[in-house]
């Protein structure tokens, strides 16, 4: 017996819910959305119509995916984040609302170091909070770094995708070492690295810890190796005045709050998300 586009939709909701997943809502129309090939307008202006069985058909093979634990954003090899609609591929980490705040600073500090502003995105994944500034601060260039070719080849598509080629630009480079010599001079360094400690992966919730690229995740034994590492050594690809621009997990901001302080950072503050979790550090360069 056909069933509509609401009715599948309800169903799927139905089922996620059960599971306990928190957002059965968005995620059973993004899904449905996805079976049926049809923007989320579409969906609401085709509601009341009748669905074929092969879209019913794959609907049903992408809940089954979503219960079995893979992220609805993996499934349907997109996610949107600060208003643009990203591609995302288990390559790189899912861009989260948390994260937002991090684009937020880095838009503020972009906007305040006036036309001709040079941002770095560094540990890009996604290009996410690049390409957010990048949109949000027309007379700024954007750099998109990641020492990960997979995640490099799909900022790149990002980039295409929000029509922003003319101003942002992808670029090799390991967060770990030594800026390479063509990436200086940047008025804000923006980074959201890996930085969940080693022995804490194991607990994390399955759609996390068997989908998404430990790579992106493990930031070492305390979680701190990439902060310690960029601070010491990426202060000198920013201008003098320039900021550096972390985002980090809860519990953490202290401790980076004073690794940057260590390597020379100045006026450095704590931003908390809507949550009210300290959840972007930053400091200021004088070097």
């Amino acid at each position: 017996m056909a069933t509509t586009y609401n009715n599948l939709y309800l169903d799927a909701r139905r089922r996620l819910r059960q599971a306990g997943i928190e957002g059965a809502q968005l995620e059973a129309r993004e899904l449905v959305c996805c079976a049926a090939g049809k923007s989320r307008e579409q969906f609401y202006r085709d509601m009341t119509l009748y669905a074929s069985a092969q879209v019913e058909e794959k609907l049903s093979g992408l809940v089954e995916r979503r219960l079995a634990g893979e992220p609805v954003a993996y499934i349907i090899g997109e996610w949107e984040f600060y208003g643009l609609s990203l591609e995302v591929s288990p390559d790189v980490l899912i861009p989260r609302m948390d994260t937002e705040v991090l684009a937020e600073r880095a838009i503020l500090l972009a906007r305040a170091a006036g036309e001709g502003a040079r941002v770095l995105d560094l540990c890009a994944g996604s290009g996410c909070v690049g390409l957010a500034v990048a949109a949000n601060v027309p007379e700024c260039r954007v750099v998109l770094a990641d020492v990960s070719e997979p995640a490099l080849k799909l900022c790149k598509g990002n980039i295409r995708r929000c029509d922003l080629n003319a101003r942002v630009t992808c670029v090799h480079a390991d967060a770990m070492e030594e800026p390479p010599a063509a990436l200086w001079d940047f008025d804000v360094i923006v980074c959201n690295p890996p930085y969940i400690p080693s022995g804490d992966i194991a607990a994390l919730d399955a759609s996390v810890r068997d989908y998404e690229p430990r790579s992106a995740l493990d930031g070492g034994a305390d979680g701190l190796d990439f902060y310690r590492a960029i601070a010491q050594r990426w202060g000198k690809a920013l201008r003098l005045g320039g900021s550096l621009v972390f985002e980090v997990g809860i519990g953490q901001s202290q401790d980076v709050e004073r690794i940057l302080t260590m390597n020379g950072f100045e006026q450095v503050q704590s931003t908390q998300d809507t949550q009210g979790i300290w959840r972007v550090v930053e400091g200021i360069s004088n070097r």
